[in-house]
């Protein structure tokens, strides 16, 4: 599929939004993953232990260093995060250049440099990645958790390299999900999705994880989204979070910026 270049900027900013998430903070500790994945485990019991393990806080404060390499182009960026789980995710570039916030019922953005904003639904997410993508899923994503309900399809578990694989017993032959668990934290080694038809792919691989107020949370993240021969890489270190502080979320579109739309 041949994107207009306003697209595939967009596409190239929402891949960054999609990992951008992690948690450290000034006493974080590193997850030593020591666990032996079991053959003993049904699929329904390594669901639980993820579900048990979901991270539990109310607000996040980050600095997240974002590398993202497309073609022969390699970019860097350290940015501010903020998060109210549930309910907002804002992120700024350095001297608020440009900022971005998703809501339940929201994605919005805009760039000084530019002069352009973004003020729409989850479709523009959607139509991007190939995935019937909501505020919680890209919730779930960012912190390491799967990104469907695992109680709504029947899965089956294999053991692979050490990870518990789920898939659901049915896969869509639209769309193919794969999950990588972590048999210390059962938190998720791996996403995969693929759609073959649409020669489209996304994976998302957390390399490593850390303890943060007793919570287990993704430290080091890769996503590769690939659309026909278009690739993306980007690599994400988090560094300096703190949980459960007073947060806010400053967002005002600036006047005289030329919306963006997309039909």
């Amino acid at each position: 599929m041949n994107l207009p270049q306003t697209y595939k900027n967009l596409k190239t900013t929402f891949c960054i939004v999609l990992v951008l998430l992690a948690f450290s903070c000034r006493s974080a500790k590193s997850v030593i993953a020591s666990g032996e994945a079991s053959n003993k485990l049904s699929a329904k019991q390594v669901i639980k232990q993820h579900q048990k393990n979901d991270a539990n806080f109310k607000t996040m404060l980050a600095k997240v260093r974002i590398d993202l390499i497309k073609g022969e182009k390699e970019q860097g960026l350290t940015f501010n995060f903020r998060m109210e789980k549930n309910k907002v995710i804002w992120l700024s570039a350095p001297f608020g250049i440009a900022r971005m916030m998703l809501t339940p019922d929201k994605v919005r953005f805009y760039n000084k440099q530019d002069n352009q904003y973004f003020d729409g639904d989850y479709k523009l997410l959607i139509d991007f990645v190939g995935v019937d993508l909501d505020f919680l899923k890209v919730q779930n994503i960012l912190l390491g958790q799967a990104i469907y309900n695992l109680k709504d399809e029947p899965y089956r578990v294999e053991i692979n390299e050490n990870s518990y694989a789920l898939q659901p017993k049915d896969q869509n032959a639209l769309l193919e999900l794969f999950y990588l668990i972590n048999p210390s934290h059962f938190k998720m080694d791996s996403l995969q999705l693929f759609q073959q038809l649409k020669r489209r792919m996304l994976q998302i691989d957390y390399s490593s994880y850390q303890e943060v107020k007793n919570q287990v949370l993704p430290q080091n993240i890769r996503i590769i989204a690939v659309e026909d021969s278009d690739e993306v890489a980007i690599t994400i270190e988090f560094k300096s979070v703190s949980l459960n502080e007073d947060v806010r979320f400053p967002f005002k579109i600036p006047t005289g910026y030329k919306e963006i739309v997309i039909k």
